[in-house]
């Protein structure tokens, strides 16, 4: 089978559309299971599925929370991401309180994160930033909360916002958190070449629910 595996392994493969049926989470875990991709992405009422379907094959469960506003509350959020935890899931994907850090209340941004974070203690943790909605500050702002939380990536966007991820945010959220913290670059990904950009740039992982497409060349899936 002809594909390409650098790019395969570093790929979250999302299925996140509200109209996303337990056959299209079927299709896409052993599409994964086939090209090998880091993980399924999900949202929270089909981890028990997923993580059914890709049970011993090695492919990490993501599950996304506060998703894709971000503005439920951090009790909410630290709930649900347990619950996803319990039922199976790997990672977290967490969109952050937008509205609170544009509104300069990063403490609220700093609570969430933090009792997250502690539910979700020895799994990975992504922040979702939703970039194409924030300032130049407030990513930094936001990348330097996550930081001291001890995430372990900063996410882009969700895909459903104005745009997604792009060079500069990529050379941004990079040069903030350093070379250690995982960057995952999501949202508007549809081809190989704008993956590898994106990766030149300094993203870690790639989101997006083009998978198959970006390993196998398959423009006409």
């Amino acid at each position: 089978m002809d594909f390409d595996q650098k790019l395969a392994q570093i790929i979250d493969y999302a299925v996140l559309k509200p109209e996303a049926t337990s056959t299209d989470i079927d299709r896409a875990c052993q599409e994964a299971i086939k090209y090998r991709f880091a993980a399924v992405c999900v949202n929270p009422s089909y981890v028990p599925l997923a993580a059914k379907l890709l049970h011993g094959s090695g492919i990490k469960v993501t599950a996304v929370i506060g998703f894709p506003l971000g503005a439920s509350t951090s009790t909410v959020k630290s709930i649900e991401a347990r619950n996803a935890l319990l039922s199976g899931a790997d990672e977290i994907d967490m969109v952050l309180n937008i509205g609170a850090l544009k509104s300069n209340e990063p403490e609220i941004v700093d609570e969430e994160i933090k009792m997250v974070r502690n539910v979700t203690s020895g799994h990975v943790l992504k922040v979702i930033l939703e970039t194409c909605l924030l300032s130049r500050e407030e990513k930094i702002k936001a990348c330097e909360i996550a930081c001291l939380q001890g995430v372990n990536f900063i996410k882009t966007s969700t895909g459903f916002s104005n745009s997604g991820a792009t060079v500069d945010d990529i050379k941004l959220i990079r040069q903030v958190v350093g070379i250690e913290m995982g960057v995952k670059a999501s949202g508007g990904i549809n081809t190989a070449e704008q993956a590898y950009v994106l990766m030149e740039a300094g993203a870690t992982r790639i989101g997006t629910s083009h998978a198959v497409d970006l390993v196998s060349g398959d423009k006409k899936r």
